[in-house]
Parts: structure tokens; C-alpha cells; sequence
């Protein structure tokens, strides 16, 4: 389509076009005046063909642009236009016949700048012809560019907001959140998106949500504008947090309240500095009251009761207890909080021992967490207790003790904490250790008032400075006398050169002790004293002075001459007796040998060295070395009780050996105590001879009763296999097996080296060895014995009730000749000794076949005749004999020793 650039009077025709058809044309001067308006309008206006020429523009366009008509009209809008896409976009809805309204565009200015403008437009039809657009031109650089300023301001004021480092949200009336920083997420552990919405007193602690609640309603109301209130956060983790909150009002344009902006400053910790603080002051205050308490302290309530307000005020504990060492064993002297079950339990128990040299604090933040046994742990459990701290008290470096603090909840232990325990610990120790010193000066001064011998003091020069009852009673003199005067005032005359060797050896520190002498009292008459000196020192450990302890020994003086007379009598006596007797002290040093104690020796002991015995060597009956720390006499005085019923040999230098009996007793002092021993050896070579010769006799006898026993078997042998009754033979052949037993019996007994006590295990297993070859080859014997040895009369007795066992077992446990196993055994039980034969059979009632069975009434006689008693057990089959035989004692005299 043909487009024409329109001149003046366009704009007029154009707006006249319609009404020419219906009017004719319009007023000159009214066309005139629209010239002018679109001409001279302050507001840029053009028009536009279709196909984007400019047909028109006005004076305020084209100065908004800086270009001339003829620079500007005609040509293509899109020449004007900064961005293609927009100008392509506003030409095909202006095709579409659409209005436009405040459409943004850039536009290109003559001198090169860039023109923000709003486009306000519409297209110009005639009979659905498209002729051209109308535009209106708004410049909105200048906006534009306080747009952008204000954005930038406001991006910068976003970027501050999230980049304080302060916390701050924006709370609606109701408390919500509408907005957060990331600081606050950060100081509080949410995610933005988690705290928007929610109140602003969720995250408050319960403690202090009512006084910001009220508050924050004041300043919604109107009522004031801000307010400021330090207040607790409760963290995501739980952890609390604290913060300075400053809540201000935000107004809308009628003075209403819109939003509070709340700026939280975070003072953990300075918080933290001022608990420190306090509690440095709180601990302070503790240590100082306690320190003051110890000085006026009398008894231990006043000692341990400020420690315990000292513990609990300085570590914040809730519960506290104090535990002294009691003969190594920690005990409870006073608690605050603790259950009686749960002091029973734990008393005694110390994480240090006794001795230990540096003790350490231990602190248990968390008892479930902690290694404990779990009984332990139970017993805490059960008590409440979250934590506890276990604090030594010592003082010079010993143990004394302990102190607990318990706490309800686990507690982590600062090491400034650990030290304030430490602290307490040491004011504790030394209180309790002031207190002991304080109870024991005043415990000897009691004693030394009211003690009966004479207790003195004087200084370096002799000069007497106290003088306590007993010196009174002893010397005479009160103490207003002799108090400021020369010690000499008690010494003989012939007495005085000792003063000044004992003042001197006072000086040099030195201890004089049990000094016997002689000193005057008041009347003139002299009294035996034993003296006892100490050299007394200053807090420097400088020697100031001397304390003495002056006892009347007359009446030991005359005690020691009568004892002296009773040892020399008994010593006389000693001496006449035949046997050889000597003493020892309590070490076993020889005091004192007769001359007999010469005659068996075969040499003189030396008194003083000889130890044990006054023999030169020492043998066992039976030759082996006897060790003279071992012999009775070293027995009888480590054990403090006479020994009886040894017997050792005595080999003199000269090689002759002597056997002898010693009968040592120990000897003590009149509180019991052993204070030496006294042995008489008695020579018994002679009985030796006699019993040689006994022995002679006696194995010739045992000889022959083995052989006449041997022969009794054979001959019931013979007559029950050769006699026609079968009841005959089985009386023979029981007969014979009993007769065989009390062989094997005798066997052991003759092969015994001990005429009074056989050995056990070689018994049985003769016994059980002789009754096997009677029995069918499919059978097993099994025997077991411990090492226990029994008398001699037991033997027969015991051989007989194995066999009779045995026989009932093979007959009836096993059915005769089916086979199986037998066990027989002897232990040693605690109610004595047991026999017990054990069969694979069910057993037997003892009460149904006694009447039948003269083996089993033989049994139980027998058991009796030894002391014991016979039982019989079913399921399996087990036949006990209970006896309480033990051997004779008679020592090594038969070649065994009893230790």
C-alpha cells in the first residue's frame, strides 16, 4: 500500500474525516486549532502507517529525540527503536488492533543516548482499512533511571538485610514471622523457609515467652513504640542461646501499626563471661565462708557441714557427701540428699587405694556413658544421679578421703571447676587434719596433766617451764615452786655433772631415752627414776627446749632384784635335771642350756648366736635332713603353742647320731605374748634298741599270719569244690573270697612301713585285685582312691565290706557272668570318708532284702564297728559306706611328718 508522509492539516483531516461525509468540512479554525494542539501539545506524539513509517511527528517528539522533521519523518520507526523485538512486538499488536497502553520501549536519540519512553497507542481505520497508528510518546528516562536507583538501593538494602550481622525478622500483629535474615537462621539453626510463618515466641524459652508477649501486645496496641528485653532462643539442637531483642514499630501512611522489625544481637557470650563471673564470685564467696567456718571449727559436724555448703555453692551440685579412710576403708561422715540403701552400696568403694601418692579428681559427665560395673550403675541409676565427681582429700600428700558431688543431670567439669574442687578439697584437709591436731594436743594435755609420772619442760639453759601433777607427786614440789627455776633443784649433789652432758645432747637433737638415775624430792630422800628426754623444736624444726618424762622405777628396782634371785634359783634347778633343757628368746636366739643340753650336743652352744637348737645337726627318723628353722622348737614359737609327738636325731660333731624327743613350749609375758621358749630333749636310744627288736618280732609274725591265712583259703577251696551240698559251697566259696580279702589286707599292712596307719590307694587296689580273679573275665573293675591314709584296725573291717559290695554287685548288679563295670572308690568328703561301689544295675531296697542277705547285715556291722554308715541309692545302683576314721598323729617318729 502506498504510504504518503502527511503535512500540516493531516492531523486535523484525519480527526475530520468521518464528519465531512455527514457535515462538509469542519470550521477553519477549529482545524486550525488542532494543528496547533498536536503541533504544540507538551506530550510527544507521532503517527504511523502501517507498515511502521512515520507519517507525522510533533515539536515535543522530535525535542524529546533531539532530531529534525526531516531527519525523523518518513523514515521507519524501526530505525528508532533500541530493541527490535519490542518494535516488532508493538507493530504486530497494533496490526491486531490492539490498544496499547504504557508500553516500555527504548528509543535512540540523536546524539547516541538511549530514551526510556511508555507508549500509549491505537490504530486508525477507515472502513476496516488500516491508515495509521496514533501514538503517544511518554519520556520515562528519568523515571526509569529512579527506578533503577531505587531498586539498587533496595537490592543493597536486601543484600545488608541478610548480610548484618545481627539477627532481624519482621513480625506481623499476630507475631508472625514475615521475613528473616540469615543470621537469625544462622543463630537460631533454621532454614529460612522453617521459621517464616511461625510465631516469634515458639523459638522463645518457656521462661521468658510472657514478659515478650506482653510487651510485644504494647507496641501492637500503640501503647509504645519499641522496646528492648534480654531473652532465651531455643536452638533446632535444643541448645539455648541468648539474645538482645530490640522490637520497633513500622507505621502505614495513617500512623497504624503495620509490622515490628525486631533486631536480635547475640550475647552468649557475654552472658557466659557474666555466669562466669558469678559463679567466679559465687565460688569466691564459698571458699571465704568456709575458709572462716574451719577456723572456729570444734568438732567435726563443724568441719564437714561448711564443706558440704562449700561444695554444693561452688560446683552447683545438688547433692554432696564426704567419705574418710576408716582402716583402709572409705566410710560416709556426712551427705546431704543420699538414700540410705545407696550410702550401703557404695560405701567402701575408693577409685584410689590407700596408699596412693597423687590422687587425682574424677568426674563421670554422663553415668550411663560411663564404664561402671552394672550393678553400680544400677544402684546410681536408682538414686537419680545423672553425673558425679569423685575428689580427693589429702593433706601431705596422704590420703584422707574423698568428696562426692552428685549432680541430677550429666554435667561436663570445666578444669577451672576441677581446681575449685581441688581448692575445697585441700581447705577440707587441712581443716580435718587442724581438728585431729586440735582433739589430740588437747587429748595430751589431759594426759600429761593427769598422768602418774613426772612430765617436765625446760629450755636450753635448765630452767624449768612446766611441771604437771604427777612431777608434784613424785618430787614434792607444786609447780608454783619450781616453775622459772634450774632443773637442778631435784639432783643430788653427786648427780649434777649429768646435766650438762644430757642438756648437750638435747642441743644436738638427740634422743635420751630410759636414762636410769637418782634424784632428790622435796624431804631430802632420793628416789630411783628412769628418765626419758626429748629435744622439743619450733615451727623452723629449731631445738628451743626439753620435755622429760621422769618414772619411779623403785619398786622395778626391787622386782628386777627379786627376779634376779628367781632366775638364779631357777637356773639351779634347770641344772639338776637329767634331760637336756635349753631357752630361746622369741627369735630363737639360745639363752640358756644346762649341762645335759652339753652331754647330748656333744658340743657348747653359744648363747646369743645358736639358733633353734642346741644340737649341731638335726635328721628326720627316717635320716632325712632336718633344717633348724624347721624343727619343733621353730614351730612351737611361730605357732605359740607346744608341740608334741615328734621325734628327730641328733648328730654331734663327732658323727654319733642320738635319737630324742623334744617337748618345746613357748613361754610368754603376762599380757600373753610370746617372749621365748623353752625345750627339753629326751634321749631315747634305748626304747630305739627296743623297738628294733620289736619289729623283728613282728614282720616274723605277719609272716606267718599271711601264710596260715593262705592255707585257710586254699583248704575252703578244696572243701567247697568237693562238697556234694550246693548251699555248703556257696557258704565256702564265700567263705574264701572273705578270707582272700583279709589277705590281701594283711599284704598291705605287713609292706606298710608304719606300724600305726596304712595308705589307702594300695589297699583298695589289692583288695580289688584279689576279688577280680574271682570274678568272670567279662567283668571291670574299676577302682579309684585319694591319698588318705587310716588306722590299722580299720583295714580288716573295710577289706571285708569291699568284698561283700563287690560280690553283691557282680552277683545281682551284673546278673553273674553278664559282664559290665564295677567302680569302687574312697574319697575324702567333708563329713568324712566315703566308700562307694557303683554297679549298672537299678538298685535294691536295702529294709526288703535284709532279712535275706547275711552279706549286707555283715555290711552294716561292719560299718558300725568303724563308726560309719551304710546306704544304698537306686537308679543307678550305689552302695555308700560314710565312715570318719583319721590316722594316728605321732609326727615323724614313724617316718611321716605331721605338718
Amino acid at each position: 500500500m502506498e504510504q504518503r508522509v502527511l503535512g500540516p492539516g493531516a492531523f486535523a483531516k484525519g480527526f475530520r474525516a468521518d464528519d465531512n461525509s455527514r457535515e462538509g468540512d469542519s470550521d477553519a479554525v477549529v482545524r486550525s486549532e488542532l494543528e496547533d494542539f498536536f503541533e504544540n501539545v507538551a506530550v510527544p506524539l507521532h503517527l504511523v502507517a502501517n507498515d511502521g513509517t512515520i507519517l507525522r511527528a510533533n515539536r515535543a517528539e522530535l525535542d524529546m529525540l533531539g532530531y529534525t522533521a526531516g531527519e525523523y519523518v518518513g523514515r521507519s520507526i524501526r530505525d528508532f527503536h533500541a530493541d527490535p523485538a519490542a518494535i516488532e512486538d508493538i507493530l504486530n499488536r497494533l496490526s491486531r488492533r490492539e490498544d496499547l497502553q504504557h508500553y516500555r520501549a527504548r528509543l535512540r536519540a540523536r546524539d547516541g543516548s538511549m530514551r526510556w519512553v511508555e507508549i500509549t497507542s491505537n490504530v486508525r481505520a477507515v472502513g476496516g482499512q488500516f491508515l495509521n497508528t496514533r501514538c503517544v510518546t511518554i519520556d520515562v528516562t528519568d523515571k526509569i533511571k529512579a527506578e533503577q536507583l531505587l531498586r539498587e538501593q533496595e537490592n543493597r538494602l536486601a543484600v545488608t538485610y541478610q548480610s548484618a550481622g545481627t539477627g532481624i525478622v519482621e513480625a506481623d500483629a499476630e507475631g508472625r514471622l514475615l521475613r528473616v535474615n540469615a543470621h537469625l537462621c544462622d543463630l537460631l539453626g533454621y532454614a529460612p523457609e522453617e521459621l517464616v510463618g511461625r510465631s516469634i515466641f515458639d523459638q522463645t524459652f518457656s521462661a521468658d515467652v510472657e514478659s515478650d508477649r506482653e510487651q510485644y501486645w504494647r507496641q501492637v496496641a500503640g501503647e509504645i513504640k519499641s522496646y528492648t528485653m534480654e531473652k532465651r532462643f531455643v536452638r533446632k539442637d535444643r541448645s539455648l542461646v541468648w539474645a538482645l531483642v530490640t522490637s520497633s514499630s513500622v507505621f502505614d501512611g495513617e500512623g497504624k501499626f503495620r509490622y515490628a522489625v525486631r533486631v536480635q544481637h547475640d550475647i552468649s557470650e557475654r552472658k557466659a563471661i557474666e555466669a562466669t563471673l558469678a559463679q567466679r564470685a559465687e565460688e569466691q564467696a564459698a571458699l571465704h565462708q568456709f575458709t572462716e567456718m574451719l577456723q572456729h571449727a570444734r568438732t567435726p559436724a563443724d568441719v564437714h557441714e561448711p564443706a558440704l555448703d562449700a561444695i554444693q555453692r561452688a560446683l552447683g551440685c545438688q547433692r554432696a557427701s564426704i567419705l574418710l579412710l576408716n582402716d583402709g576403708i572409705m566410710k560416709f561422715v556426712a551427705w546431704r540428699g543420699l538414700s540410705d540403701p545407696y550410702r550401703a552400696a557404695v560405701e567402701g568403694h575408693s577409685p584410689w587405694p590407700a596408699d596412693c601418692a597423687d590422687p587425682q579428681p574424677i568426674t563421670l559427665g554422663d553415668v550411663e556413658k560411663a564404664e561402671l560395673p552394672e550393678e553400680l550403675k544400677r544402684t546410681i541409676r536408682a538414686e537419680g544421679i545423672g553425673a558425679v565427681c569423685f575428689v580427693p582429700i589429702t593433706e601431705r600428700g596422704r590420703l584422707l578421703g574423698k568428696f562426692m558431688a552428685y549432680f541430677d543431670q550429666p554435667w561436663d567439669c570445666s578444669a577451672h571447676q576441677v581446681e575449685v574442687a581441688r581448692t575445697i578439697a585441700r581447705q577440707l584437709g587441712f581443716g580435718i587434719e587442724r581438728l585431729k591436731a586440735q582433739n589430740a594436743a588437747q587429748r595430751l594435755a589431759a594426759i600429761v596433766e593427769s598422768s602418774h609420772d613426772a612430765v617436765v619442760s625446760k629450755d636450753l639453759n635448765g630452767i624449768i617451764s612446766t611441771w604437771n601433777r604427777g612431777a608434784e607427786r613424785l618430787f614434792g614440789y607444786s609447780a608454783a615452786e619450781v616453775i622459772g627455776k634450774p632443773i637442778t633443784i631435784v639432783i643430788p649433789d653427786d648427780r649434777l655433772d649429768e646435766e650438762p652432758l644430757i642438756l648437750g645432747r638435747i642441743r644436738k637433737g638427740e634422743l635420751v631415752d630410759h636414762f636410769e638415775t637418782v634424784r632428790r624430792r622435796k624431804d631430802g630422800t632420793l628416789v630411783d627414776i628412769s628418765l626419758t628426754i626429748s629435744p622439743v623444736r619450733d615451727a623452723t624444726g629449731r631445738v628451743v627446749g626439753a620435755s622429760k618424762i621422769a618414772r619411779d622405777i623403785t619398786d622395778q628396782k626391787m622386782s628386777e632384784a627379786k627376779v634376779r634371785d628367781s632366775q638364779r634359783h631357777l637356773q639351779d634347778l634347770l641344772a639338776a635335771i637329767p634331760a637336756a633343757i635349753y631357752t630361746t628368746d622369741r627369735d630363737g636366739k639360745i639363752t640358756y642350756f644346762n649341762e645335759a643340753a652339753v652331754a647330748l650336743a656333744g658340743r657348747t652352744p653359744v648363747i646369743g648366736s645358736d639358733e633353734w637348737c642346741v644340737t649341731w645337726k638335726l635328721f628326720w627318723p627316717d635320716g632325712t635332713p632336718l633344717p633348724h628353722d624347721e624343727c619343733p622348737m621353730a614351730i612351737s614359737l611361730r605357732e605359740g603353742k607346744p608341740v608334741r609327738g615328734y621325734e628327730a636325731i641328733a648328730e654331734r660333731p663327732d658323727g654319733i647320731r642320738i635319737p630324742f624327743i623334744p617337748y618345746p613350749t613357748p613361754m610368754r609375758d603376762a599380757d600373753g605374748n610370746v617372749i621365748g621358749g623353752i625345750n627339753m630333749l629326751v634321749d631315747v636310744s634305748e626304747r630305739k634298741q627296743a623297738e628294733t627288736q620289736q619289729r623283728i618280732l613282728l614282720d616274723e609274725l605277719n609272716h606267718r599270719v599271711k601264710n596260715n591265712m593262705m592255707m585257710l583259703k586254699s583248704l575252703l577251696s578244696v572243701a567247697a569244690r568237693t562238697s556234694r551240698s550246693l548251699e555248703a559251697r556257696d557258704v565256702l566259696d564265700e567263705a574264701s573270697k572273705r578270707v582272700a580279702a583279709m589277705a590281701a589286707a594283711q599284704r598291705v599292712l605287713y609292706d606298710t612301713a608304719d606300724a600305726s596307719n596304712f595308705s589307702v590307694q594300695p589297699f583298695l587296689g589289692a583288695v580289688c585285685e584279689t576279688a577280680k580273679q574271682m570274678f568272670p573275665p567279662n567283668v571291670r573293675l574299676v577302682c579309684e582312691a585319694d591319698s588318705i591314709k587310716l588306722p590299722n584296725d580299720v583295714a580288716m573291717p573295710l577289706a571285708l565290706i569291699v568284698n561283700e559290695l563287690l560280690t553283691n554287685a557282680v552277683k545281682y548288679g551284673l546278673n553273674g557272668s553278664a559282664g559290665g563295670t564295677v567302680q569302687v572308690s574312697i574319697t575324702k568328703e567333708a563329713e568324712g570318708n566315703s566308700l562307694v561301689v557303683r554297679d549298672e544295675g537299678s538298685g535294691f531296697d536295702l529294709n526288703s532284702v535284709r532279712a535275706t542277705s547275711s552279706g549286707l547285715r555283715l555290711v552294716e556291722g561292719l560299718a558300725r564297728q568303724i563308726g560309719g554308715t551304710f546306704e544304698v541309692h537306686r537308679d543307678p545302683c550305689r552302695c555308700v559306706v560314710t565312715f570318719s576314721q583319721a590316722p594316728l598323729k605321732i609326727g615323724r617318729a614313724t617316718g611321716t611328718r605331721d605338718d
